[in-house]
């Protein structure tokens, strides 16, 4: 039986003191030239150096608590970042000061990528080993790129961006999600669960078929010479303009939590290039803790349990229903 829920996430800074040690922590190793992360630095301060996910987590840590007691569930939550406070070390320290011996993880992607998913369980397992032996003993929940909880309520935001848009012109939606190298990605199934995603809240959202629809790829970092997914949003969307298209309504599929990277590449870039090629522009709140969303991660639990569950597990055909991933799954490259 689990003892505990941990909430893991990339982590953001928070303040202006905050995005030096951030950028630090995230590029270490990385012989990232010190003017490329001025430049980024710089793109945090017109936030105030505030990213929204940490409070996002933290918002829906506080829904999950509720979801959970309403199941008779009683079992704390706890937080854990990468690249910021609380880190994971410090949250797996916590628990066994509390005496936490079996736990679940939730990751804040439901996608399947070195990335998104297998680099968070090697800084569990670091964070355990750590301790030793008197560490808690740390399960992931399933990857859950298809379940109606996320679905559905990004369909619904979808809709709401497409209401936005002036009525008559020629329109698409665009499902973006973050670009990875092209070698780490033939590795995993992450580009193949972000089509699927796309598709299916595309199929809720334009059942008649009525618009253009793409995935594009944002937030692409690295040495230009290393292939990435593409196409690029902002490639995308010049191409679209000389199309004709007037109109774009983009869903944010790669991150149901708001981050500072939808604020800039979507928010921020994507909408500014879109505004000089003349086009409307809206884009999609992301699901955060919408109430299917946080009720999603109380079935996943469930799942685990073998307590009764509210929804069908997956709406796709490649649903995943591992346990546990095997060792040639979501590798590095």
């Amino acid at each position: 039986m689990y003892d505990a829920l941990l909430l893991v996430s990339f982590g953001a800074p928070e303040g202006f003191d905050q995005v030096e040690p951030f950028l630090k922590r995230i590029t270490e190793g990385k012989n990232i030239p010190p003017d490329r992360l001025n430049e980024i630095a710089e793109r945090y301060k017109t936030v105030g150096g505030i990213s929204p996910l940490n409070s996002n987590i933290r918002n829906l840590k506080q829904q999950l608590e509720i979801e959970l007691a309403n199941r008779n569930i009683e079992i704390p939550i706890f937080i854990g970042h990468r690249n910021a406070e609380p880190l994971i070390d410090e949250t797996v320290n916590e628990m066994k000061t509390k005496g936490i011996s079996k736990c679940l993880t939730w990751l804040a992607s439901p996608y399947s990528s070195y990335s998104s998913c297998r680099q968070y369980t090697e800084n569990i397992k670091d964070a355990c080993s750590k301790i030793g032996a008197d560490a808690p003993h740390i399960d992931q929940i399933r990857r859950h790129h298809d379940h109606p909880g996320l679905i559905e309520p990004a369909a619904d935001c979808l809709r709401a961006a497409l209401q936005e848009l002036p009525s008559g012109e020629e329109t698409a939606l665009l499902f973006s999600a973050h670009s990875l190298p092209v070698s780490m990605a033939e590795a995993c199934q992450y580009e193949a669960e972000i089509h699927e995603s796309a598709s299916l809240v595309a199929n809720l959202v334009d059942p008649e078929n009525l618009f253009r629809k793409e995935v594009v790829w944002q937030s692409r970092s690295g040495s230009p010479s290393v292939p990435w997914l593409e196409p690029d949003i902002n490639d995308k969307i010049k191409e679209l303009a000389s199309d004709g298209v007037k109109a774009l309504a983009v869903s944010p599929i790669g991150f149901p939590v708001e981050n500072f990277e939808i604020l800039w590449d979507l928010d921020h870039e994507a909408a500014n290039h879109a505004a000089a090629l003349g086009m409307s522009f809206s884009r999609a709140k992301t699901i955060n803790d919408d109430p299917r969303f946080v009720s999603m991660i109380g079935d996943l639990l469930c799942e685990r349990t073998g307590e009764p569950t509210l929804a069908k597990a997956g709406l796709g055909d490649f649903s995943s229903e591992l346990e546990k991933c095997e060792k040639s799954c979501c590798l590095s490259k």
